[in-house]
């Protein structure tokens, strides 16, 4: 059983009991978990024992707008291999190795300007959105039902977040979710960070994902692949990027077939 570690405070620097692993470790796969990951059950077998047979190659990871906890319960339910980088509930928590050390530097990173409350009291005025359950918020992510019907776009939010003086991250996933969390946080920021403390090259870094949440992290020099069973309008604006990816696959078989496309092992 995964036991999350409270670690000490230290500065933006190597993860605990990691960087051992670039000497052999010189790429990374990060997957998006809903409708990427999970959606197919024959599929995601088939990923698992690709993850199982290359394991000690790269570098397998993680990233989600999910909490930790969920993440924890997925990856038991479906018998995932367990992640040696988990980045969680939006890219604002980032955890290594099976004993799950929290990075505490990446918090206090991330912390810079987050006023959650003055937020919060900021977007009551604006229709169309109603908070989330409290388990599905986080202590840097803000998260919101979002009927698109009578909600602002998500331009419109931005806009309006900007002239309130908020530094923050707004985005929305598979066309009903809208999280909000500190700026320098997003899946992409953090997936960066990560490569970064491991050493690996982004153009040696293949990343997968379905939604809008995961457009910034496939965007830039990683290997970045979009299943076919994506949200159509918050990834279209990525078909113009050649080095993105677009599967014919759906769900974990798009995974395999970028795998593939790529000749990432």
């Amino acid at each position: 059983m995964l036991q999350p570690v409270v670690s000490k405070p230290k500065p933006l620097v190597q993860p605990p009991a990691t960087h051992q692993f670039s000497s052999y470790r010189n790429r990374a796969l990060f997957t998006a978990i809903d409708n990427t990951l999970l959606g197919d059950t024959e599929a995601l077998e088939q990923f698992a024992k690709v993850v199982r047979t290359h394991r000690r190659q790269f570098l397998f990871g993680i990233a989600t707008g999910r909490r930790l906890d969920s993440v924890l319960t997925i990856l038991k339910r479906y018998n995932i291999p367990t992640p040696d980088v988990l980045i969680t509930s939006l890219g604002t928590e980032i955890y290594y190795t099976s004993e799950l050390f929290a990075d505490i530097a990446w918090s206090h990173h991330i912390d810079h300007s987050w006023t959650p409350q003055v937020l919060r009291r900021v977007l009551e005025s604006l229709p169309g959105l109603s908070p989330q359950p409290k388990n599905e918020q986080s202590r840097f992510k803000v998260s919101y039902y979002y009927d698109a019907e009578l909600a602002p776009p998500l331009e419109d939010i931005h806009a309006f977040l900007r002239q309130q003086e908020l530094s923050v991250n707004a985005t929305l996933s598979f066309g009903q979710y809208l999280d909000i969390v500190p700026a320098r946080a997003s899946k992409g920021q953090a997936l960066r960070y990560v490569a970064n403390q491991y050493n690996i090259p982004l153009e040696r870094t293949l990343v997968t994902g379905g939604s809008g949440g995961d457009a910034d992290m496939l965007r830039g020099n990683t290997l970045g692949v979009v299943v076919s069973n994506r949200h159509q309008e918050e990834l279209s604006n990525l078909s113009e990027n050649e080095q993105i990816y677009f599967a014919n696959g759906a769900h974990a078989w798009g995974i395999l077939e970028a795998i593939r496309h790529y000749g990432f092992f």
